[in-house]
């Protein structure tokens, strides 16, 4: 595929085949992955995905809006839907995932469970009528989103860390801990987050880093 500003914009959100790098419109960049038909980056929408949900940045009907084609948006839902599949078989669990997940059709949950069910057994599976490899894309998601998303991974990955990310849901709101996570991966806050971040988080985190605070806590749960 020679659409070198696509494969820039795609690079920015997380899936740099050629390591180029630049922040553009997350919906309309993964519906131009979608009408591309280049399957290395049908291979790459899951780590797109993920990455732009994270940030806030994806909504399915928007991304659906830049698709006219009706068979372009039938392989949006099904990159989307094979998508959840791949993080409940990585056992990745994100806030926004549950919601979307819930948002399916029966008709569409049961594409989930064949997807799942695929990745499972490492069988090949069809988007579009296009066979598609289990393994490879295991194995795209697993080599990319590792390197790309390593601070996110480290959080989620273990059960004990899924501990963590459900212990910052009792202590910060979710705008909070969206700040906390991304103070913690180093990643760029604007002026208005930055100012928020040193008025209101901060004070948490600080609490919470009080040795005597944690010792009081231990106490109570002993009794």
């Amino acid at each position: 595929m020679e659409n070198t500003n696509l494969l820039k914009r795609v690079a920015g959100l997380g899936f740099p085949l050629f390591g180029v790098e630049e922040s553009r419109n997350a919906n309309l960049t993964l519906a131009d992955m979608v009408k591309s038909k280049d399957l290395r980056l049908w291979e790459g929408f899951p780590v797109v995905l993920a990455n732009s949900a994270e940030k806030g940045l994806f909504n399915f009907d928007k991304a659906q809006w830049y698709l006219k084609n009706h068979f372009d948006r039938l392989c949006l839902t099904s990159l989307t839907v094979l998508s959840l599949a791949l993080y409940k078989f990585f056992n990745l669990e994100f806030n926004w995932e549950e919601k979307l997940y819930k948002s399916l059709s029966a008709k569409q949950k049961k594409e989930f469970n064949g997807f799942l069910d695929s990745l499972k057994r490492n069988n090949d599976f069809r988007v579009g009528g296009r066979k598609m490899s289990a393994d490879r894309m295991k194995s795209v998601f697993n080599n990319y989103f590792s390197h790309s998303q390593a601070g996110l991974k480290e959080l989620l990955a273990t059960q004990d860390e899924l501990g963590l990310e459900y212990s910052l849901s009792q202590v910060f709101s979710p705008k909070q801990k969206e700040l906390f996570l991304k103070k913690l991966r180093r990643e760029k806050l604007t002026k208005t987050e930055k100012e928020y971040f040193s008025r209101v988080v901060k004070k948490k985190v600080l609490a919470l880093a009080n040795p005597e605070l944690h010792r009081l806590s231990q106490k109570l749960q002993e009794r």
